[in-house]
């Protein structure tokens, strides 16, 4: 692959870690250079040193250059959907009645396990394509839709095989403590074993996970519950990371930050106490403003938690029920809109910190000297222009480990893929 050279950019947003969570380093009239998979300088063009001159040029068209997004929550593969309940909700039945009667995540569990894995697959690398056109470079999958050994691991399987064929970035969770299964209902203790001393170790055993992620919540599991789950996730090697405060106040985020997670997701809910134990430990609170707007609930307290010194990341939570949609724009758009975030700490909060939720900051998530060659080019002159004027798709080109993975034609449609 030869030396590129990226020019004719209105703006580029570094995204670097430093500084506040408003602060993605925009550079204009910018330029940057890969080299096979790495970027090697990025900078104004006319300081573009002589040993790039010769790079092979490629046009950017005027556009905004950005970071690969980072979407580090969602539940990629699942089978069947929920848009009944989706009228439901309309209609006045709230999330705990619908599932208290087996839909939810209940429902998706028992659909899930009637779906084969080959199907699984398909669905997700379907899914994975469509977020490629959005400029997403990099997603987190969760399991939790099997709840039981085989298919839990099966989910886990699909995340693997669609990591070794790429061009997109997989990072897998184990969530087998999503919500406690039908066949454990009267002996939740005894699910509780199963994945504490059982699928955990096997997880980790067989490096099927890189994190492990637990739903507490009234009607999922109890701090004491999820406790020994993340600690025994983390005895396997699996970072942990939770489902925390999203329909009640129950300690989740002070739970994320005794434990050390990586990131502690929803928090709607989250106290004040939460909030400045997630800070003193350098948890990421991650929003998921789709969520939100779907189960009608008032948003998560972002400005709060970045004035408290809380990074605050953006994802989608894509699932069939609560987040039909991996449109990672529209999360942005709704994160400046929902939760008074500006574009720039949303455009962040998608990229180093998304990264950052995951554990890949130092590979992904900016556009550094040394970091990978993951971009994307968007139909817009600024940050603030493109998730102002939302549309279907205002990316140009989605660039992967230096190479071009999709690129939009005149009418709109993928090029390449």
């Amino acid at each position: 692959m030869p030396l590129n050279r990226l020019e004719n950019i209105a703006q580029l947003a570094t995204c670097r870690a430093a500084g506040a969570q408003g602060q993605v380093h925009a550079i204009g009239d910018a330029a940057l250079v890969w080299d096979g998979g790495e970027i090697v300088w990025v900078g104004r063009r006319e300081e573009v040193p002589s040993t790039y001159r010769s790079a092979e040029p490629v046009d950017a068209g005027g556009g905004l250059v950005i970071p690969g997004l980072v979407d580090c929550h969602t539940h990629l593969a699942f089978g069947g959907w929920r848009a009944d309940e989706f009228v439901q909700r309309i209609e006045g039945r709230s999330y705990l009645e619908i599932a208290r009667a087996g839909g939810g995540i209940a429902r998706t569990v028992r659909l899930t396990r009637e779906t084969d894995e080959a199907e699984l697959h398909r669905r997700a690398r379907r899914f994975l394509g469509e977020m490629l056109a959005l400029g997403v470079t990099t997603v987190e999958c969760k399991s939790g839709y099997g709840l039981d050994r085989e298919h839990e691991l099966g989910l886990l399987r699909v995340y693997r095989r669609l990591a070794q064929e790429g061009p997109t970035r997989v990072v897998a969770t184990f969530l087998g403590a999503h919500v406690v299964p039908a066949e454990y209902r009267n002996d939740r203790e005894r699910y509780v074993r199963l994945l504490v001393e059982e699928l955990i170790p096997e997880v980790g055993r067989l490096g099927l996970a890189e994190c492990c992620d637990v739903f507490v919540e009234q009607s999922a599991f109890s701090l004491e519950e999820a406790r020994r789950i993340l600690l025994a996730g983390r005895a396997a090697g699996l970072a942990p990371k939770l489902h925390a405060d999203q329909l009640s106040s129950c300690g989740g985020a002070e739970l994320a930050a005794e434990v050390g997670a990586l990131s502690a997701d929803h928090l709607e809910q989250v106290s004040e106490r939460g909030i400045e134990a997630m800070a003193r430990a350098g948890v990421v609170a991650v929003s998921l403003p789709i969520a939100t707007l779907y189960l009608a609930q008032p948003p998560m307290p972002a400005r709060r938690l970045m004035e408290a010194g809380v990074a605050v990341a953006v994802a989608t939570d894509f699932n069939p029920g609560s987040a039909p949609s991996y449109h990672l724009p529209l999360a942005l758009t709704l994160a400046c809109t929902l939760q008074r975030m500006t574009p720039a700490e949303a455009l962040k909060g998608a990229t180093i910190l998304a990264a950052r939720a995951i554990g890949l900051e130092h590979l992904v998530g900016s556009l550094e000297p040394g970091k990978a060659a993951d971009f994307a080019v968007v139909d817009a002159p600024d940050v603030a222009t493109w998730l102002y004027h939302l549309r279907p798709n205002a990316n140009r080109m989605t660039v992967v480990n230096g190479a071009v993975r999709w690129r939009a034609t005149e009418a709109g449609g993928a090029a390449t893929r």
